[in-house]
């Protein structure tokens, strides 16, 4: 399909509802906080991208590559992935299959499935992205595919795209990249005692070393052994060593949260002997998937203590069925767009970590979802009563418009705004986070709009508000201050 041709337009008023009173609102509330800094406290973004300041190469490696939203709509219309020359990282792939791929000939089979990208946020984003920073005025089609190309690709190699100039230009503040726990954070360590080791931070991701399901769990707590001198062979030694990687995380990326991907919410309170034991099987390499799960489980409550000890804000994202497609996984490795998502209960799972730790004020914990069922029935209420609780915004495949609307009407009049932490833009995407950011501020103040339209708030409560779920609730809530 190809429509050529077509002009590429932003409408000022887009996703401020199709009602004029709620529009004009909205407009007056929007106005207020559109430029405010963008706090970006949870992505995958590179941080060599920072700390080296080098071009970016070109379109293809930048806008495609990276990002599983781009590529997964393509391998779901039978583009196979290695035309796409996605990096094959898997235990069966070829890495110099994937460098060899022409990035224009990849580029011309994007911008032939563009039109697929209608009515998704990925469409959306990347229409912000050719508009609003290349400047770009017809709709991407096959036609226009080398120009859109090389007009790309030429402005990535001038120095007002390089990633700082960028940072600069996209008026953030601060982006906090996510690193697993035997990373070096050597672009990190490079970076302090210059103006942006304030606005580039890190998150402790410790699941290379606390999912004792991963293909590589057994090798990776060595590693941790070797790093940290302790004895992680033994129970206490394991917890020592990540203890000693926390600190290293504080200290070298100036972490202030953690962030945990398990399958499910599930959390345990095992006696001293019981976890001995379940490290030990788990170390064995002969562990069920009903210990490895309640293995997590009891790490997620050990990970709250030490949350407590040291200060680190714990954001808990479960309910991904990981790399669901076996041999896109042998492949391709992780990441690929294959991770699915599934039903996922928290009151009962969370229930073993509460009971032990969720009355302390010392203790911080943004809970996301992918199971947008639980959001009224269960997320809400939680975090309406626990003062440890708060929820994330609408997360990964609802971290869209429709998607964004429903998570503040189905948890607002349980949890309120303060228990809820402003946006997150999760993202690998550099280029689509002040798209990304102004779809939650447009949707934000549609939905405050529609309160002060129904005489539920005053517009100067709405004011307030927009400036909270904008910028103040995630300084807060990451401790950012």
């Amino acid at each position: 399909m190809n429509t050529p041709n077509q002009p590429l337009t932003l409408h000022p008023n887009r996703l401020f509802s199709s009602d004029p009173h709620v529009i004009e609102i909205a407009t007056k509330l929007y106005e207020k906080i559109k430029d405010l800094p963008i706090i970006s406290p949870h992505g995958h973004t590179d941080p060599s991208w920072f700390n080296l300041n080098n071009n970016f190469g070109n379109a293809t490696d930048l806008l495609i590559k990276p990002d599983h939203y781009v590529f997964r709509m393509l391998y779901s219309q039978g583009v196979d992935l290695t035309e796409l020359g996605i990096p094959q990282h898997g235990l069966q792939g070829d890495l110099d299959a994937s460098r060899s791929c022409d990035p224009e000939k990849v580029w011309q089979i994007f911008a032939e499935h563009f039109y697929l990208f209608a009515g998704t946020p990925s469409g959306y984003w990347l229409n912000s992205v050719f508009s609003q920073v290349f400047g770009l005025t017809q709709t991407l089609c096959s036609d226009n595919a080398s120009h859109y190309y090389h007009t790309i690709t030429a402005a990535l190699a001038t120095p007002e795209y390089k990633p700082r100039a960028l940072m600069d230009r996209f008026n953030i503040e601060l982006i906090a990249t996510t690193e697993g726990a035997l990373d070096d954070l050597a672009h990190h360590i490079a970076l302090a005692g210059t103006p942006m080791a304030a606005r580039v931070i890190t998150n402790f991701r410790p699941d290379d070393i606390v999912d004792a399901g991963r293909e590589d769990f057994i090798d990776n707590i060595a590693k941790l052994g070797d790093i940290t001198g302790e004895d992680t062979r033994q129970w206490q030694g394991y917890l020592n060593a990540i203890r000693i990687r926390r600190a290293f995380f504080r200290e070298a990326g100036r972490a202030t949260a953690t962030d945990h991907g398990h399958p499910s919410a599930m959390t345990a309170d095992l006696s001293l002997n019981e976890c001995e034991a379940l490290f030990k099987t788990c170390l064995s390499g002969q562990s069920t998937p009903e210990q490895q799960e309640l293995f997590r489980g009891q790490m997620m409550t050990e990970l709250a203590g030490m949350s407590i000890e040291d200060g680190m804000v714990m954001q808990i994202h479960p309910g991904a069925h990981r790399n669901h497609n076996q041999p896109i996984f042998d492949k391709f490795g992780r990441d690929k767009g294959a991770d699915i998502p599934s039903a996922t209960e928290y009151v009962n799972a969370l229930k073993p970590l509460l009971s032990k730790y969720g009355n302390d004020p010392r203790l911080n914990i943004i809970l996301f979802t992918l199971d947008e069922t639980t959001y009224s029935r269960e997320l809400a209420p939680l975090a309406g009563h626990y003062p440890s609780l708060k929820l994330g915004p609408a997360w990964w495949f609802h971290d869209s418009p429709a998607g964004m609307l429903r998570f503040r009407q189905q948890t607002t009049e349980t949890a309120g705004f303060y228990n809820t932490v402003g946006f997150n833009d999760d993202t690998r995407a550099f280029l689509s986070i002040p798209a990304r950011h102004d779809v939650a501020r447009r949707v934000d103040c549609r939905f405050l709009a529609e309160l002060v339209a129904n005489h539920q708030i005053t517009i100067t409560e709405a004011h307030e508000l927009a400036y909270q779920l904008t910028y103040g609730l995630v300084k807060k809530a990451y401790k950012l201050d």
